[in-house]
């Protein structure tokens, strides 16, 4: 190697599909930089990535990235979705620290026999604080990239003024999800989160707060870990001023180095074109990806169909597939359909794969169900008009990105905070979370799709313009970027 080594950039992903898919995009543009990057994924999301994503060819160009693995401490059958994803940040708690350490010393932090510089920087998610112990004997700054947005972030870090407030817990002693979320209490505005008084509900609030007691561990872990983003170096936010400004103002309050650079998925593919380089799509799938999809689309009417997409992790019940197949099926509109093969729950009863015949013909002549598609492909489509989604954060700033108005049905972690902000705040779509019903399903469609059509595109396409505006040159996210990559470069001793 010629010259001096550019600077060495660890990035840390929690292995879930939505963090490593942010982690990647950062990844891609600091390669573009000319910073070295390795990337620490566990041994099960490396494989998956290789097994259906595009990682080698996606990264073939960069001779500057690599990719380090540790183990996440589960079993392989381990189902790694539904309300057993907590488990994934518990075990990695667990076995992480000795692992990480082990790395960095074996490796000379990663070094790799004096080709590369040691690690200058780590950018590390949530919940993965065992390794800050690690880097600070390395004397290695260390950054948090929380791939939530902004306004989850904030909630997340007011956990204990809303404890001492008595709005957690949520959940009573041995309530089940349809008891509490009938509370009256669930409706009650929530008063301790600065900025958000006049917005948030209880049942807004970020999903791991559906407690029924402070103690719950992984309550405990959110709040703690989310509060010690302040003794990081800086804070990375996937997400722009002009979406989230107010909230991203009470965040500096206590983080005054805070980089907004969304939407990260746009700003990569900008990037990609303004040197050149290709930008097709790279798959960075937990799942393979089925293509077959698009030559429906291509056969179906302009913004006629709804995209029906709930994450990576979701589970459905059977009674909720029902309804909202109903639901979908009796709006008369149009429909794209992802069901992961590992959705679905309770599905054991001899007669579980017999569909009512209603359901198989309206799909038939409406719809198409497949296992997975590539998500930012089938949402630029002409054919698609709106987008009935889980509020994950990458899934709600593609949608914003492209302009499209949503339906929202959140499961668990800051998807019940997006989907507030995206019904209350930015008035793009309609949020149904804490119920599932066929008649409210169909309802909610035709608004989206028909009856309220008009009023949620001219809100979707002016914040679509805003993202825009916000990467390119002059633009807030555009100026964060830069401003991020030279302090990377700075730290380079």
């Amino acid at each position: 190697m010629t010259g001096t080594p550019p600077g060495h950039i660890l990035i840390f992903p929690v292995p879930l599909q939505g963090h490593v898919n942010s982690m990647l995009n950062l990844a891609e543009v600091l390669c573009l930089s000319g910073l070295h990057v390795t990337i620490l994924l566990s041994d099960y999301t490396h494989n998956r990535l290789l097994r259906h994503a595009s990682l080698h060819s996606r990264f073939s160009r960069y001779a500057g990235f690599r990719v380090a693995t540790i183990s996440d401490g589960l079993p392989a059958d381990h189902p790694r979705s539904g309300q057993r994803i907590l488990d994934i940040v518990l075990s990695l708690k667990k076995v992480g620290g000795p692992q990480f350490r082990h790395l960095m010393e074996s490796t000379d932090a990663l070094s790799y026999g004096g080709a590369w510089r040691r690690v200058s920087c780590l950018i590390m998610d949530r919940v993965l604080s065992f390794a800050i112990p690690v880097v600070e004997e390395m004397g290695i700054p260390f950054i948090y990239f929380r791939t939530v947005s902004a306004c989850s972030f904030w909630a997340y870090f007011c956990i204990q003024e809303m404890i001492v407030a008595g709005e957690i817990p949520l959940k009573g002693k041995d309530e089940d999800k349809l008891e509490y979320w009938k509370k009256e209490e669930m409706d009650l505005m929530v008063t301790s989160v600065p900025g958000m008084e006049n917005i948030l509900r209880r049942r807004d609030i970020p999903a791991l707060c559906r407690v029924e007691d402070i103690d719950d561990p992984g309550l405990q872990s959110v709040k703690t870990e989310t509060r010690r983003s302040t003794n990081a170096t800086a804070l990375i936010l996937n997400t722009f001023e002009d979406l989230e400004g107010p909230v991203l103002d009470q965040i500096r309050k206590h983080i005054p180095n805070l980089y907004s650079i969304g939407p990260l998925h746009s700003h990569l593919k900008a990037l990609l074109e303004s040197k050149g380089m290709e930008s097709s799509h790279y798959s960075s799938s937990f799942w393979k990806e089925d293509d077959s999809c698009i030559a429906w689309l291509d056969s179906q009417p302009a913004n006629s169909v709804v995209y029906v997409s709930f994450g990576s992790v979701t589970m459905l019940t059977r009674d909720e597939l029902l309804e909202f197949w109903y639901g979908l099926v009796n709006s008369g509109k149009r429909f794209l359909w992802v069901i992961r093969p590992d959705s679905i729950t309770g599905n054991n009863d001899g007669n579980g794969n017999e569909m009512p015949v209603e359901l198989e013909e309206g799909t038939k002549s409406r719809g198409l169900m497949v296992e997975w598609v590539p998500q930012q492909v089938v949402l630029g489509h002409p054919s698609v008009g709106a987008f009935f989604t889980h509020s994950g954060w990458n899934s709600t700033l593609e949608s914003i990105a492209i302009g499209l108005p949503m339906l929202c049905w959140p499961y668990l972690a800051d998807q019940t905070t997006n989907s507030r902000f995206v019904s209350e705040v930015w008035k793009i779509g309609l949020d149904m979370k804490d119920t599932c019903d066929r008649i409210l399903i169909e309802k909610m469609v035709r608004d989206v799709m028909e009856v309220r059509r008009d009023e949620f595109l001219v809100r979707a396409h002016s914040l679509a313009t805003l993202a825009k505006e916000a990467i390119t040159e002059g633009g807030s996210s555009h100026s964060n970027l830069n401003r991020l990559i030279e302090f990377l470069k700075s730290t380079v001793s």
